[in-house]
């Protein structure tokens, strides 16, 4: 019997999960905003606004799941953007039966002492932490009272997507690929996680299919943590280019751009991501599913492009 899966965002995650579900007996439909972008083979690709609980529900009807890779583009407006996606993809699991996949971050646990673990407090204070810690609170207590079937992953920050602006560590890469000098948000030297997005499709597409695994948060399969100047230096070293020196973005910098520009006055929100360990345990995903991190070399090469 083919298995139908609904992954409704189109970017770096929503296309890994698809790589990963993609096989026998398997339909895939990947939906965004135009219902356009590279072609994965087999996969269907279609257009939807994810706001819209109907359309989702139209989507969904007959999957076996339902996954949330929305990324919101605009950072600064989250508390606007995501309630209403978020409320649609209640909606639309709650109709169809559909287990509601859902990819999240790390920012409701805010700053913590030590390693991030599952089922740790989702404490932050912070706006965008509070927006995703509601996510999560609504999505497990609908799961807790019968009224939908659901899971969420969380990852930390992308590697292995290619160079690009999805992320810390790829968005400087083509720079340090020139040799050149390349400055980071908070420090260069303190320890930090990174995820690579295709692991985080496989660790979606695991939980999806294991009926045990719902009700609860899981972390994405990680590599052990490197620092930014280790990270950006050892994707240099993965495409064969020397070192480059890494310098954290002047604070002042930040400081006098908040003001005018919006995305920055957000990354002073999170700026204790990079200015203290930030470090996730994914043991559990391993333990449980046999899913390991991707080899870091690997990871490396695929950030290079």
């Amino acid at each position: 019997m083919t298995a139908r899966h609904v992954i409704v965002g189109a970017g770096l995650v929503g296309r890994a999960v698809a790589q990963a579900l993609a096989g026998a007996d398997t339909e895939l439909l990947l939906a965004s905003r135009s219902g356009g972008g590279p072609a994965v083979p087999g996969v269907s690709r279609v257009a939807v606004d994810a706001a819209d609980p109907d359309a989702l529900t139209r989507l969904a009807t007959g999957a076996l799941a339902l996954y949330n890779c929305v990324n919101p583009p605009a950072y600064d407006k989250w508390p606007t953007l995501w309630p209403p996606v978020a409320a649609a993809f209640l909606t639309a699991a709650e109709r169809t039966g559909a287990v509601l996949v859902t990819t999240g971050n790390l920012y409701p646990y805010g700053p913590v002492d030590g390693p991030m673990v599952e089922g740790m407090p989702d404490a932050g204070a912070g706006r965008k932490a509070q927006v995703r810690a509601r996510m999560t609170a609504d999505m497990l207590a609908a799961h807790r009272d019968g009224r939908i079937r659901a899971v969420e992953v969380r990852g930390s920050d992308y590697m292995g997507g290619g160079p690009g602006d999805y992320a810390h560590v790829p968005r400087v890469v083509p720079k340090a690929l020139q040799g050149k000098t390349v400055r980071v948000v908070g420090s260069p030297d303190q320890p930090h996680t990174w995820t690579d997005v295709r692991d985080m499709g496989r660790a979606l597409a695991a939980v999806a299919a294991e009926p045990s695994a719902w009700g609860r948060v899981w972390h994405a399969p990680s590599n052990p943590p490197r620092t930014q100047r280790e990270a950006v230096n050892d994707v240099c070293r993965a495409a064969g280019r020397p070192e480059v020196d890494v310098k954290p973005l002047p604070g002042w910098l930040l400081s006098a751009a908040a003001p005018f520009v919006p995305v920055v006055r957000e990354l002073r929100e999170t700026e204790y991501q990079f200015t203290r360990p930030y470090v996730m345990d994914s043991s559990a995903m391993t333990t449980t599913f046999g899913l390991e991190p991707t080899p870091w070399d690997e990871v490396c090469r695929r950030t290079a492009g």
